[in-house]
């Protein structure tokens, strides 16, 4: 019998969480062959992600998904076998009436944010009855171990990834593609390549000025968003697709913002990529590149917790200097410290380190199997 799912994604701060909604109803869809609603509240930063969206219509079909509009105004819909609430959106009334009214009730998932921390193992598959209604919600927990629900990845995704890293003609093809003037691009030999995808960071100035100066050149990439604005604040001066700014020994190269197959491809053309948030930081690990995330900010420093669990995961077992430096540089890349210049050569000096990590790291992630089939299997086991 052939399932059918609603997920509900309420855009929060402008792709994180449409990114994560949008990749596991493709993946449900066109991956698993089960009928996917995909309910968003802010169809315009959707399409940022993917041009084709129709920002007018109540209803359109993309990827073998069918993209609803969600209004304040909520359609009368019989609700679907498997119904996703992304990272705790509440759910509309009208619907959860009729969640209650349909039998047998649809298996309700909460699926959470993605975290590192060791209280997320114990917490996964947890049950909440809901205290008036006849409805069950459960929490499901992406994550790195086998007792959570891994991360989202496609089929052919590691396959993809590996023809293009070992291609250097595919790699500059690419860039090319992206904007990113050829006369400027140096070769792998002759630079560090960087992405830089970041909220707005204090600690970003000093970053900045020790690449300039490291001994090597530095090639960075930076798609259109906050860390852009802030880069044309610090060098003085606007930052044009296609026209490359050299600072020192840095090179900075804007590109328009990319949709999701095309930022795939960036992390796996680089050699070390910053990310923020969910969805890129969970696209980082699978690059199998080093990384260094920086969390969404919240009141009282909690994500600092979180920065640091996924940091000591991340490091565990590596040589203790290499693995020192970079939990020093995460940690002061999340806490905002001018620091991070500081730091950056002593990390620099780790990369091959980092780089087999990195590697590793990205097979125990795929080993932990992909979020959908995981989460599928887990819906499917509690139909009635």
């Amino acid at each position: 019998m052939r399932r059918s799912w609603d997920i509900f994604c309420s855009v929060v701060d402008n792709f994180g969480d449409i990114g994560v909604c949008w990749r596991l109803a493709r993946r449900l869809s066109s991956g698993l062959g089960y009928g996917v609603r995909l309910w968003v509240d802010d169809l315009e930063s959707f399409r940022r992600l993917r041009p084709d969206i129709d920002t007018g219509a109540v209803a359109q079909c993309i990827d073998n998904v069918e993209v609803r509009r969600w209004g304040a105004d909520f359609p009368d819909v019989v609700p679907a076998d498997i119904v996703v609430e992304g990272f705790g959106v509440r759910l509309p009334d009208a619907y959860i009436a009729a969640m209650v009214a349909r039998k047998p009730s649809p298996v309700w998932i909460n699926l959470e944010y993605l975290s590192a921390e060791a209280w997320v193992d114990s917490h996964h598959g947890m049950q909440s009855p809901h205290p008036r209604l006849s409805l069950t919600k459960y929490f499901f927990f992406p994550g790195f171990t086998a007792s959570t629900g891994g991360i989202l990845i496609e089929d052919g995704l590691v396959d993809a990834r590996n023809a293009l890293q070992t291609n250097e003609d595919g790699k500059a093809a690419f860039r090319r593609a992206i904007g990113i003037a050829p006369s400027a691009a140096a070769t792998r030999a002759e630079a560090l390549w960087i992405s830089i995808f970041c909220y707005e960071n204090a600690a970003l100035p000093g970053l900045i000025a020790a690449w300039a100066d490291d001994a090597r050149r530095i090639q960075c990439v930076v798609p259109e968003g906050r860390a852009r604005s802030q880069l044309e604040r610090i060098v003085g001066r606007s930052l044009a697709f296609g026209e490359p700014v050299e600072i020192g020994q840095l090179t900075l190269h804007a590109v328009p913002f990319l949709a999701f197959d095309d930022y795939d491809r960036l992390l796996w053309s680089c050699d070390l990529n910053f990310v923020r948030g969910e969805d890129s930081f969970a696209r980082a690990q699978l690059a199998a590149r080093p990384l260094v995330w920086q969390a969404y900010p919240q009141d009282a420093d909690a994500h600092l917790k979180k920065a640091a669990a996924f940091s000591e995961r991340y490091m565990y077992g590596m040589e203790e200097a290499a693995a020192l430096s970079a939990i020093r540089l995460f940690d002061g890349w999340n806490r905002q410290a001018g620091d991070c210049g500081s730091e950056w050569t002593n990390f620099a000096n780790h990369l091959a380190t980092y780089s087999t990590n990195a590697v590793n790291w990205a097979e125990r992630v795929v080993e932990n199997g992909d979020l959908a089939v995981n989460l599928a299997k887990f819906c499917e086991d509690r139909i009635e």
